[in-house]
């Protein structure tokens, strides 16, 4: 009799392990559909991946995966990947911020597929964020060269999609300027910003005080009508930790198979809630948003989509918070509607410093020659711009669209920054260089055209020939110095891009100290000879050796200077003869 009770234990223990044994593991039809539960915590998923328009790896190489020894990084499966993923599905979404990038995946795609992208940016499940050709730094470049490359990138949305971003989103950039909040974002039309860089203090007292979500008034002059919300993120610009998905991450999938070991839906839809309200704790109204993804991810979308899905559908289930794929425009739609008055910010998030002593302020300086090259090249697309207009752009002739590229990908918070590898800073560089020998022709046409209409206004056709000397900075410009040494006369065109009369002198190099200056009347002006020194002109054949790999054929040995007055938007002509000798 003592036995017995063993025996009822084994016998209940063996039905209950056949009970295990004979579940069914079947088709699960995940329920993803979006939808916002007032009274709960929502939790905004939004799809993205953070593509470096060059770092590590040149542009280039970032998008059709090249140079892998440095980075397993390829945009291009990046974006297959996720638009076939969107396909699948069409609750799914995802955000896309850089264009330079998508330019050129767009380019190789068939008509029948750009038709069904664009049926997923028509509904809303593919957004374009941000807009720009990149995502551009905030402390080192010129104002107008940011509203340049964000210009060139809206411009290629509304073409090709006719669809306007409306949300900021500069998660990566090191320090945050107020003309972004209001002259890149309130100004330009954009609803909200959103980023991830603060100095760790201030995100330490963010955090505790739950003002991580702010107006931000930038201008102090426009005030309140050029103020945008702004939100940044908790942590870094991705999941909270334990809900990374790519197919190398470590973070514990969902496992639903109930014939399969290890079956943990429960648990993770309790790390999910745990996740959800630390973040929810230190955030206003009940919506929250995770940034799911990060650097170069989703080459391999259907290990993100698979583990969201789940993740929607059981936490759902569960009924104590509300997820749903969301992007940031839904997430700033909601924040609206919730009606609550927010923190006011009215300076800079510079400077930024991850950790004690570790401030990012070093790529304040940081290449300052890539800097420069930018900065000079921004001045001369200006007036290579304005010049096109003037002429009319040719249909087969030379334009500006190479120089206005390569200026918009040096605006990447990776490149004038000067954060970049040195391979990286040399493509950039080559690409501007590119883009200003096409230019150059542009103004030089431009310039012959306009001088030749002033001189005869019956002239059919431009013969004048201008040539440029980019290299002054070194005393080198072989049209001065070649045409006068062989006792000819120079015609000097000087363009003004700005709005507003100006007063210059200027100087060149030439080979005889028996020069006349004149203006376009012939009457003669006031010039100065300024003899080169001896180390000028070693330095100057040093680096004309190093830019062409051969020495001038002149020796400059002069510079002539005179003061010169050029209207608005306009040129002066000048005249460098030699005179007779005496």
């Amino acid at each position: 009799m003592a036995m017995m009770p063993m025996a009822i234990i084994l016998l209940v223990a063996i039905l209950l392990a056949g009970g295990v044994s004979s579940a069914e593991s079947s088709y699960i039809e995940y329920n993803t559909t979006q939808r916002i539960v007032p009274g709960k915590i929502n939790v905004h998923l939004v799809p993205h991946s953070h593509d470096d328009v060059g770092w590590l790896k040149t542009v280039d190489q970032y998008y059709f995966g090249g140079n892998n020894s440095i980075r397993g990084a390829c945009v291009q499966n990046v974006l297959d990947s996720v638009i076939s993923a969107l396909f699948d599905d069409k609750n799914r979404k995802f955000i896309y911020v850089e264009m330079a990038f998508f330019q050129r995946w767009w380019r190789q795609q068939s008509n029948a597929k750009k038709i069904k992208v664009k049926e997923l940016v028509n509904s809303g499940q593919l957004e374009f964020i941000n807009g720009g050709m990149c995502m551009h730094d905030e402390a080192t470049p010129h104002y107008i060269d940011l509203i340049d490359q964000t210009t060139l990138g809206h411009k290629y949305i509304k073409d090709e999609f006719n669809q306007i971003p409306r949300v900021g989103w500069q998660i990566d950039p090191f320090g945050h300027s107020a003309v972004q909040a209001y002259l890149l974002g309130a100004e330009l039309g954009f609803d909200s910003l959103f980023f991830a860089r603060i100095d760790y203090q201030d995100r330490a007292k963010r955090l505790k005080e739950k003002t991580l979500e702010v107006v931000w008034q930038g201008s102090k002059s426009l005030g309140s009508s050029s103020q945008i919300f702004t939100g940044i993120f908790p942590r870094h610009y991705d999941p909270p930790d334990g809900f990374t998905f790519e197919i190398n991450d470590v973070s514990p999938p969902i496992q639903d198979d109930v014939l399969l070991f290890d079956y943990n839906v429960q648990e993770r839809v309790n790390d999910f809630i745990a996740a959800a309200l630390a973040q929810a704790n230190v955030t206003r109204t009940n919506h929250i948003m995770w940034a799911m993804g990060t650097d170069f991810r989703y080459q391999y979308a259907n290990s993100w989509f698979r583990q969201m899905d789940k993740f929607i559908h059981y936490v759902n289930q569960d009924g104590r918070i509300n997820a749903l794929y969301s992007t940031p425009s839904i997430y700033t739609d909601a924040k609206y509607a919730e009606n609550v008055q927010w923190p006011l910010k009215t300076d800079d998030f510079f400077p930024y410093a991850d950790k004690p002593n570790a401030y990012w302020t070093g790529y304040f300086t940081s290449r300052p020659a890539f800097k420069g090259y930018v900065r000079v090249l921004s001045a001369y697309y200006l007036a290579a711009r304005q010049l096109e207009f003037f002429k009319g752009r040719s249909a087969s002739g030379p334009n500006t669209e190479a120089l206005a590229d390569a200026l918009a990908i040096a605006q990447h918070h990776d490149a004038v920054s000067g954060t970049e590898r040195q391979h990286v800073a040399a493509d950039y560089a080559l690409r501007l260089s590119i883009g200003y020998k096409e230019a150059e022709k542009v103004v030089a046409t431009s310039l012959a055209f306009l001088a030749d209409s002033r001189s005869s206004t019956e002239q059919k056709n431009s013969v004048t020939s201008f040539q440029q000397c980019p290299l002054l900075n070194i005393s080198f410009c072989p049209p001065s110095e070649a045409a006068l040494s062989s006792g000819k006369s120079l015609v000097i065109i000087i363009y003004n891009s700005l709005g507003w009369k100006r007063e210059e002198t200027i100087r060149i190099p030439v080979s005889s100290e028996r020069v006349v200056v004149k203006d376009s009347e012939g009457r003669e002006i006031e010039s100065q000879l300024i003899p080169l020194s001896n180390s000028t002109v070693r330095i100057r054949s040093q680096y004309i050796k190093a830019y062409l790999g051969k020495k001038p054929r002149e020796i400059a040995k002069y510079w002539v200077a005179f003061s010169v007055s050029v209207p608005p938007l306009g040129f002066s002509t000048y005249i460098v003869a030699t005179t007779k000798e005496t």
